[in-house]
């Protein structure tokens, strides 16, 4: 009995890895990835990396034609945070509710006090579920806030290659907390949302209708 048992237990090792390698994917991460513009990436990156579900936000540069951009130079592209998260625990319908309550979807000419392209609030899609899902997010977020959707300033983009900021950037709000709460206090950030969105600011609660 134990060499019968031996042999199936050692059958269906075997069945298993024959089955992984044959798709890959079974063993692969199975986190998935977004990316934000929403004005100061700062703002945006601790807004969004403490959300549950959410594995990590990264600062950086994306939507540009620049290779290599930085801080003093990244003409073309915006500040944008690249988010890691499980879907498993956040649907990424839900991380687009959390972004939306996080901006001001009204401005084009940037956000808050920080103004240009460099801040203009975009959502760039990395797949065709992703697209579908933020052409959706309009029109519920200009349903919750009682407007047409030709007035919400947000721009959808296909997703391009993101450029990682350089590192004093990353967590900024941890690493100086201080000059950040200032910072984000005097831009005028968490009163404008507050403004906009009511009680729904800065959430990940259901649209309302």
């Amino acid at each position: 009995m134990k060499k019968i048992l031996s042999f199936k237990r050692i059958l269906f090792i075997l069945t298993l890895m024959l089955f992984i390698l044959a798709n890959p994917s079974f063993a692969a991460e199975s986190n998935e990835k977004a990316i934000f513009a929403g004005g100061c990436f700062w703002c945006l990156e601790h807004d969004l990396e403490n959300v549950e579900g959410i594995i990590s936000a990264k600062s950086g540069y994306t939507g540009g034609d620049l290779a290599n951009p930085n801080y003093k130079n990244h003409v073309g592209h915006q500040e944008a945070v690249l988010v890691k998260f499980d879907p498993k625990k956040i649907s990424f319908e839900k991380l687009l509710r959390t972004y939306w309550r996080n901006i001001d979807p009204f401005d084009n000419t940037g956000q808050f006090c920080d103004k240009g392209s460099a801040y203009k609030p975009i959502i760039f899609t990395l797949n065709d579920e992703q697209l579908e899902s933020a052409n959706l997010s309009i029109s519920k977020a200009a349903q919750e806030l009682s407007v047409p959707a030709d007035e919400i300033a947000v721009k959808i983009k296909s997703g391009d290659i993101f450029w990682p900021a350089e590192d004093y950037h990353q967590d900024y709000a941890i690493k100086n907390n201080i000059k950040y709460n200032f910072y984000r206090y005097s831009c005028g950030r968490d009163n404008r949302l507050n403004e906009v969105w009511g009680e729904n600011s800065q959430s990940s609660s259901n649209w309302k209708d």
